[in-house]
């Protein structure tokens, strides 16, 4: 088995007829965490719905989590997304039930049956991000924070090989941002590889990490320059 989780080569990605990113060259390891930086409307967002089967890859060869991204079918969308786990900016929560049932309709859809081995997953989830007394409140009584981390808790509920944060911190307070970015580090040295997109370059930072970048049509790797004095 390849360590490789995520591999890109010259490949095209576009939106409709629109060309937004050209001669993409990216290869994520397992076990890595990644950053994916860029201004708004360089093509972020379009990377990444690429790699969850939003947007179809066209040109050039993409494989993620075992998957041919060139020959990725309708219908195994679902299952690919399965070994994903995916965080958006905006929670996606559903409003009209509890965290615990929040949780439980993604594995049912997911084609989990057994209810005490879904009451037991719910469980490990929610302790991984420090939220296992809130189980049974609903999103709207919840901080903008607290929902990222029940967000977060349903990305890993499917044990996923990578997971792709969107802005996961683009709707929070500084102080927030950094408890949910400990959330994702912790989660990242447990094992889990970690694509993250995001424009907020204090946490950069104060966590350094591969970075790649939209510019121009183009995805590179830059290099952090290391501000800490020896």
């Amino acid at each position: 088995m390849s360590d490789v989780i995520l591999e890109l080569s010259k490949a095209s990605i576009y939106q409709r007829e629109n060309l937004i990113l050209s001669e993409v060259n990216v290869s994520i390891n397992k076990g890595e965490f990644v950053y994916l930086i860029g201004k708004t409307g360089t093509g972020k967002s379009s990377f990444m719905k690429t790699l969850y089967g939003d947007i179809p890859l066209k040109d050039g060869v993409g494989h993620i989590v075992d998957y041919d991204l060139r020959k990725l079918k309708t219908k195994e969308i679902p299952h690919l997304r399965r070994k994903l786990g995916v965080v958006f900016q905006d929670f996606k929560l559903l409003n009209d039930r509890n965290v615990q049932e929040n949780l439980k309709f993604v594995l049912k859809a997911t084609g989990w049956k057994d209810k005490t081995k879904m009451e037991h997953k719910i469980d490990e989830v929610l302790q991984k991000v420090d939220m296992k007394t809130k189980s049974f409140k609903y999103p709207y009584q919840l901080s903008g924070g607290e929902q990222q981390r029940i967000a977060i808790a349903r990305a890993l509920l499917n044990d996923p090989e990578l997971i792709l944060a969107d802005e996961p911190t683009g709707n929070l307070d500084p102080q927030t941002s950094i408890e949910v970015m400990e959330v994702l580090q912790q989660i990242n040295k447990n094992g889990n590889t970690i694509l993250m997109a995001t424009h907020d370059y204090a946490l950069l930072l104060k966590y350094p990490s591969k970075t790649l970048k939209c510019d121009g049509q183009k995805v590179f790797e830059v290099v952090q320059k290391n501000t800490k004095s020896t």
